[in-house]
């Protein structure tokens, strides 16, 4: 007789799945562990209300309109939870599940895993965003009564989310401090799993070198939030273009957010249109071209309470297609890049620009640090030993049977166009190689790209 598959329920409301990376890997390294997953989320742009993806059910409803101000926050929250737990009730009627996991934004779900708890369901807590400090770096040190009841209310969210589950998994060891202290979890009910990437298939590719346009290509991958101060890459090429006169660099800003438009309008404002380039939401592939022409990763956050102690997954990305990361001074920055990566101080847009400027006119040092990247990615930050650790807690909690692992695709599609990673130096330091000089304009714009949902 076949042995009951153990079935888990994944919750996610700020990004549609599988585009939320981290989540999609987690899914995935627990099917390979024999576990059944389904998942609920947002629908992304063209997605279906259902899909099954790789073995993964996938339940989508359509998002709330975005959220203006505190009463929009409420409303895409509660409308959001009730979608959720509707949906929950259709997966447990289809499929069943025998532990819930949320991921966090927001930190109110809680209170349905509460409720299923009635029926012997358990719940585990992904851990990736501190709400409390994302609302003080957005908004500053609450000055007001409003302002204080507000921060108030998330760090009870918080210690309500904390207190309900039966295990907490933490993207780095700063997040699980604070499941530990603020938290008041027991260490033994914590695991740290880093939102490393695969890189057998996150890997340079040849055919890209167009998106360079003959020069340096500056690149920015990741949501455009306010916290995010994405406006810092168009001060920066401000800079270089029109300050210092640079003819050699441009920028690509992969992504979207809140902030997109508003952004737009600033790079037009500051006369960037010929040399910046808003790509909107992209895939995979796209992705792994626009990395593969780039010169410099670029990380613009600044030192806030939240962007201090959050791993940011654009920086591992970089690594893993041997891009050296430009980045304002940070904790878990430092953590992730160590000594592969050139640190300014927080804001400082002229010292980006020289660090920037450093890498472009030092091609050793640009190979050097670029080399030391994708090995330290490689040996250090690879997802399959984090799928381990988290497939045992799954394991640990539900006394499921998984094995030893590895709990990572054994034949991943790497792309037919991978870099032999032997040659991986020659490949680096041809970029930018054909570069204009000092007194050479480039002029013409990149080319245009059709965002992908």
């Amino acid at each position: 007789m076949a042995v009951p598959r153990t079935k888990v329920l994944i919750i996610v409301q700020n990004l549609p799945v599988p585009l939320d990376r981290r989540v999609w890997l987690e899914c995935r390294a627990l099917t390979r562990a024999g576990y059944q997953v389904s998942v609920i989320c947002p629908r992304g742009p063209g997605d279906p209300a259902r899909q099954t993806i790789d073995g993964v059910a996938i339940y989508k409803y359509r998002p709330a309109p975005e959220a203006k101000g505190l009463l929009g926050f409420v409303v895409e929250f509660v409308y959001s939870w009730l979608r959720t737990a509707a949906l929950s009730l259709t997966v447990r009627r289809e499929r069943g599940f025998d532990v819930i996991q949320a991921c966090n934004p927001p930190d109110t779900y809680w209170l349905l895993a509460r409720l299923w708890r009635l029926r012997g369901v358990r719940f585990l807590f992904d851990h990736h965003d501190l709400n409390p400090e994302l609302f003080v770096s957005r908004f500053g040190e609450p000055a007001g009564a409003k302002a204080r009841t507000e921060l108030a209310g998330l760090r009870w969210l918080e210690r309500r989310t904390f207190r309900a589950a039966d295990r907490v998994v933490s993207t780095n060891e700063s997040y699980r401090h604070v499941a530990l202290t603020r938290g008041g979890v027991p260490r033994d009910r914590t695991t740290v799993v880093r939102s490393g990437p695969d890189t057998r298939v996150m890997r340079p590719v040849h055919g890209t070198d167009h998106l360079a346009r003959g020069g340096h290509l500056l690149v920015y991958l990741g949501i455009m939030g306010p916290q995010d101060d994405v406006d810092l890459v168009l001060r920066v090429m401000d800079e270089l273009v029109h300050r210092r006169g640079r003819t050699d660099v441009r920028a690509a800003l992969l992504g979207f957010g809140d902030c997109l438009a508003d952004l737009r309008a600033l790079s037009h404002r500051l006369g960037l249109d010929d040399v910046v380039e808003f790509t909107g939401r992209v895939g995979p592939d796209k992705i792994a071209a626009y990395l593969s022409a780039a010169s410099v990763g670029l990380c613009p956050d600044r030192n806030t309470p939240l962007n201090n102690r959050s791993t940011m997954n654009k920086t591992m990305e970089y690594m893993a297609f041997a891009v050296p990361p430009v980045s304002f001074d940070l904790v878990e920055t430092r953590v992730s890049a160590q000594d592969t990566a050139l640190y300014v101080p927080s804001g400082d847009v002229s010292a980006f620009a020289d660090a920037v400027e450093r890498l472009l006119d030092d091609p050793d040092l640009r190979v050097d640090l670029s080399l030391r990247a994708r090995d330290r990615v490689v040996a250090e930050l690879d997802w399959s030993p984090q799928a381990t650790a988290y497939v045992h807690t799954f394991d640990s909690l539900t006394g499921h049977a998984s094995g030893p692992g590895p709990f990572v695709d054994p034949s991943p599609q790497v792309p037919a166009d991978a870099v032999d990673l032997d040659r991986l130096e020659e490949f680096v330091r041809a970029r930018g190689g054909t570069a204009a000089g000092p007194d050479d304009q480039v002029s013409a714009p990149l080319p245009a790209t059709t965002p992908r949902g």
